[in-house]
Order: C-alpha cells, then structure tokens, then sequence
C-alpha cells in the first residue's frame, strides 16, 4: 500500500494562488525515502522514494505539479508492476500538457497497480483515476482524494474537505489538520478487501499501525508568481524534521 493516502486540494484559477495542496503520505516505516529537496539540476523539487526512485509528489520551477494516490483493493495487486511513483517524475521532467500526458497514459495505465493522478501544467488542473480509466477536470473549490475515486465519500475525505475550507490561508493549521489520528466508527468504514484492524488504522487522515503509517505531510502554494512548498516528516508518528522551500516561477 505504497504512495501518498490523502490529497485535499483547493483549485481556483482565477486567484493569486490557484493551487493549494495540502497531503500525507503514507508508506511502509522500512521503505528508504529522501526528504523533500532539489533533485538534479534542480528543475524538479520533491521527496523522493530511494526504492524504486520515483516521487509521490512534486513541484517544478515552471509550475508544474503532480500528485500520486494509490487505489486500495489488495485483490488487484500486481506483484511485479512498474513503480506508479515514476508517473510522478516523468510528468514533472516533460513539457507536454496534462490533457496529452493523461492521453499517452491510458494504453499503458494497466500495466500498474491502481492509481489516481492529480496533474496541473499550469494551466489546466487535471485528475486521472486509472481503475477506471477516467479523466476528470475539476470545478472551482475543494476536493479530495484517498484510496477510492476523487471525493469518495470516506470519513477522513470528508472531514478533511471540510477543515480544509477554514483554515486554507494557514499552513500550521493546515498541518494540524493532516495530523488528525481520529479512527472512523466501524460502521462507517469502507470494505476495500483489507482486515478490519487495517481499516480502522487507514480510516485516520493521520495514520500509525505498528510497521506502516504517515511518514509525512505537505503543504504546497502553488502562485501564478511564487510557490511554497512546506514538507514536515515523521518517524513512526513522532516529527522528525520540516524543510520549506520557497521560489520565483521561472
């Protein structure tokens, strides 16, 4: 169940900042991961997964940006599918638009595990949701996603869609936010083929099971001028470090 679990985003274009992200993500404590930083030549900056070499999340200095959730239902798993992390890098390391990407994407989408991607080429805001082979483009306002489609009704989608509306125009709150560990009652918790003990731990915007849970929560504000990019990391639930990077827009 690798990958980033939460991705609340606020989209509206004709702002300052079009784009604001806050997001977990979620991973196996083992999995060796960098922090997030330039990579090289500093065209892309993200954290980066040190196992299969993708990301889950980044930002360029032109403006592009990618998100990466994976699709939760354990029957589906492939065992030897290619990283979905690298779809994250790749966008961000080409030039071509969202629609295009998602477009080249869709013949080879089956060769990996279930995924929804979160795409914006700084002009279109574009989401893709492999399971299903839909493309969506996103209305004005707040939206989310975890480990079903787009804004699937799940307890913490929702809670943190409604949080997010408050306190958007503030990154510690917005933090404090993604660090919610409250656990969905057991009648409201999804059926996604995985042991109920797993459920109640996964229902969490903030997640700690005893080998897996939220390595780290990021904040993005992506501007028409500038973009701010706060990441805070986390070692088996206690912070362990942030980095904020701020940059002009090339």
């Amino acid at each position: 169940m690798p990958f980033m679990c939460l991705i609340a985003f606020h989209w509206q274009p004709d702002s300052e900042t079009p784009l604001i992200v806050a997001a977990n993500r979620d991973e196996f404590y083992s999995r060796p991961t960098a922090p997030l930083a330039w990579w090289e030549g500093e065209r892309i900056l993200g954290g980066r997964d040190l196992s299969a070499g993708g990301s889950w999340m980044g930002v360029t200095r032109t403006g592009r940006f990618a998100a990466l959730t994976n699709y939760r239902d354990p029957a589906r798993m492939k065992t030897r599918a290619p990283s979905r992390g690298q779809l994250v890098s790749d966008f961000l390391a080409g030039d071509i638009g969202a629609v295009d990407f998602i477009a080249q994407l869709r013949p080879k989408a089956p060769d990996y595990n279930d995924f929804n991607l979160l795409l914006y080429d700084g002009n279109r805001l574009m989401g893709y949701e492999s399971r299903h082979d839909c493309t969506l483009r996103f209305g004005r306002g707040t939206h989310a996603v975890s480990n079903a489609r787009f804004d699937t009704p799940w307890p913490k989608v929702d809670a943190t869609k409604q949080r997010f509306d408050a306190v958007r125009d503030d990154d510690d709150a917005l933090l404090a936010m993604l660090a919610n560990g409250d656990t969905a009652p057991d009648e409201r918790l999804p059926k996604t083929g995985v042991p109920i003990e797993w459920e109640r731990g996964l229902s969490a915007a903030f997640i700690r099971l005893p080998e897996y849970g939220t390595r780290s929560s990021s904040v993005l504000r992506l501007g028409h001028r500038q973009v701010r990019f706060v990441e805070r990391r986390f070692e088996r639930g206690i912070a362990a470090g942030d980095t904020v990077i701020e940059f002009p827009l090339a």
